[in-house]
């Protein structure tokens, strides 16, 4: 199906069996409801919350199975799952045994756009392990300077079905996507799409590093302009060599140092395009200034350059990719700057839940009092602690664990003072925060940067940031 083409399936009366409730599940149920499918929403919880949604549901005449997500439902003719369930479950192995098709939340908004009156809008689509949400805020910033209609939608939190069928009408929409909706999107077809990175993450669902690419690699499939890649990770451009796209897209790469035809990158301080200019192979494009990007740690850069040329790809003029990036404001908790205390910076990166994003914020610093320790996930940590080890001052860990952490310091930064707090409670954040505040000396930077997921100890990254700004600011108090 090509990237302009609209899916018409009739709806009527067909009996489409929704996995899961929650931000994708519900939209799903009630889009179909409202085309007259035969709805049937199965869900593994039972608790209070469920039931309110389940009644919610039941009102407009939506059939809701609570605490039975297994068995498949009789006279199911399409699943529509949410992006998380596993593909081993049980209702799904029992609808691949029927011939019955299996489609993710991003799956039903493709075949449902453009059904509603309105013009399809294209899609610019972001995945990879991380940076996925700032790039596609940036994306969205650089296309609202150019004054283009658009939204950064998807896996950011705002639901795509809603965007594709709602009353505003968009010219391009920014599209964040996870491995998991990747999976379970076969028709999906962008306009151009960037995957910004690879690193070991969500194996226990998907089972490989290979299968997890393969997964990541979809969003490529049928582009129409730009496949972007990032030229420091050859696994995504790999993945660029094996998709199967539309005549005349190009691979687009990008880099931190000196772009070559085809890319972007930085030469003196500056973002340059080599891609989207009329003679590549001799002209570069100036962009915008490396201190134009929010904060200017390389990691971000490379989003930067990641979303200019998506941006770009849609033909974007070089003054709405700098405007745009001089508006954009990073989300909270993505190396936030708390406070500078005593000559010391106190920064939150707790968004850094796993090896790879902590790798790049540590690069971000020249010396580092690390706070770190939660939840593992089944990572290991020799490469991450061998990489930082120069940049370290000091450790303090905490989370359940924290050992990984801590024998990887002992192999491999021995030297390195680190404070061991035997804690999991919430309460342990002002203590890490002390510990650090004591190993730091003028210039150096205390970074929450997990390297783990937060749930031994507090309900999201979320709430584990806001503990370690409250931390620091009674430090502040206490330093006055």
């Amino acid at each position: 199906m090509g990237s302009q083409e609209v899916s018409t399936v009739d709806w009527q009366g067909k009996h489409v069996t929704v996995a899961g409730l929650g931000v994708s599940g519900i939209p799903a149920a009630r889009a179909l409801h409202e085309r007259g499918a035969i709805v049937t929403v199965v869900n593994d919880g039972d608790d209070e919350r469920a039931r309110a949604q389940a009644a919610e549901l039941e009102a407009l005449g939506i059939t809701v199975r609570l605490g039975d997500g297994a068995t498949l439902p009789p006279s199911t003719e399409l699943v529509v799952t949410a992006p998380g369930w596993q593909p081993d479950k049980p209702l799904f192995l029992a609808a691949a045994e029927a011939g019955v098709d299996i489609w993710g939340d991003v799956e039903l908004a493709w075949r449902l756009r453009g059904t509603n009156g309105r013009e399809a809008a294209p899609w610019l689509a972001v995945t990879g392990t991380n940076g996925k949400t700032t790039t596609v805020r940036m994306l969205a910033s650089i296309l609202e300077a150019a004054g283009l209609r658009t939204a950064a939608v998807g896996n950011i939190g705002v639901s795509l079905l809603d965007a594709v069928l709602g009353e505003q009408k968009y010219d391009v929409l920014a599209v964040e996507l996870s491995s998991y909706q990747l999976h379970w999107a076969p028709s999906l077809r962008a306009h151009s799409a960037a995957v910004l990175n690879l690193a070991p993450d969500h194996l226990d669902w998907h089972g490989s590093m290979e299968a997890y690419a393969a997964d990541k690699g979809r969003v490529y499939e049928g582009n129409t302009v730009a496949c972007v890649y990032n030229a420091a990770d050859p696994a995504t451009e790999e993945l660029v060599r094996e998709a199967d796209v539309e005549e005349g897209c190009r691979a687009i790469g990008f880099t931190l140092g000196t772009p070559g035809p085809s890319q972007l990158g930085v030469v003196d301080g500056i973002l340059v395009d080599r891609a989207f200019v009329a003679n590549r192979q001799k002209h570069a494009q100036e962009l915008a200034e490396v201190s134009d990007v929010n904060p200017p740690a390389p990691h971000n850069i490379a989003n930067a350059l990641a979303a200019a040329a998506l941006a770009r790809a849609f033909g974007v003029e070089p003054a709405a990719v700098r405007d745009g990036l001089r508006a954009f404001r990073p989300d909270a908790h993505r190396i936030e700057h708390v406070a500078d205390i005593g000559e010391v910076a106190y920064v939150d990166d707790s968004k850094a839940t796993n090896t790879h994003a902590t790798e790049a914020s540590l690069a971000a610093y020249d010396s580092i009092v690390w706070i770190a320790g939660g939840l593992a996930k089944g990572a290991t940590f020799d490469e991450l602690v061998t990489g930082a080890a120069k940049r370290l001052r000091g450790v303090v860990l905490m989370g359940a664990d924290r050992a990984l952490i801590r024998e990887a310091l002992t192999r491999h930064a021995p030297e390195v003072p680190v404070v061991d707090l035997d804690r999991t409670d919430t309460g342990a954040m002002s203590e890490a925060v002390e510990h650090a505040a004591r190993l730091a000396r003028p210039g150096d930077t205390v970074l929450l940067a997990p390297a783990c997921a937060s749930m031994d100890m507090f309900t999201n990254y979320n709430k584990r940031g806001e503990a370690f700004a409250d931390a620091v600011r009674a430090h502040a108090e206490k330093s006055a």
